[in-house]
């Protein structure tokens, strides 16, 4: 493999389509007001869009590689585009929750709090409940999650993929 293709590129790219669609998909939800409860088709929708992104960059590495790729090369590849995108989303979802919305989160608190009274809980239940999200809510925390929580769906779904995708020259002998 002495000429192998570079995957910044694809990384890259793959990364900025599927945060800008991920973006756009969000403003969908957030035009329909179905910000707090999107629904099974919004939902499907952002499940399947990172698996057909993650998957079709991944085959343009193979493709570009000659149609020969590690299990490595497809982790890091599928990674990277995940890790790009989820960027692109949190900056996205600053700028929405500072200038768009500003009352967002207080309105996704009281969502939730809503959400722990019709599930049955009891008052001392929901205060304890909504303390513990409360230390979530900033920003660099959520951000943190949001980052490593996506990087694991990054490497689940690459990690499935290049293992069915994966090509060596070494199973060519």
């Amino acid at each position: 493999m002495e000429n192998q293709a570079n995957s910044k590129s694809i990384i890259l790219n793959y990364g900025i389509i599927l945060g800008v669609l991920s973006i756009m998909l969000n403003m969908v939800i957030y035009a329909m007001d179905k910000s707090f409860n999107p629904g099974w088709v919004f939902g499907t929708l952002g499940f399947v869009l990172p698996i057909a992104l993650i998957v079709l960059g991944i085959k343009k590495f193979k493709s570009d590689n000659n149609g020969f790729m590690s299990w490595g090369q497809a982790v890091k590849t599928g990674v990277g585009i995940m890790l790009i995108s989820t960027l692109i989303a949190i900056c996205y979802q600053q700028v929405f929750e500072n200038f768009i919305e500003p009352d967002f989160a207080q309105q996704k608190m009281e969502y939730v709090k809503q959400q722990y009274i019709d599930s049955g809980m009891d008052e001392d239940q929901v205060e304890a409940s909504m303390e513990m999200a409360q230390k979530f809510q900033g920003p660099i925390i959520s951000s943190a999650f949001a980052l490593i929580g996506f990087a694991i769906y990054g490497f689940i779904i690459s990690a499935i993929a290049g293992a069915v995708m994966k090509k060596t020259e070494e199973d060519q002998y």
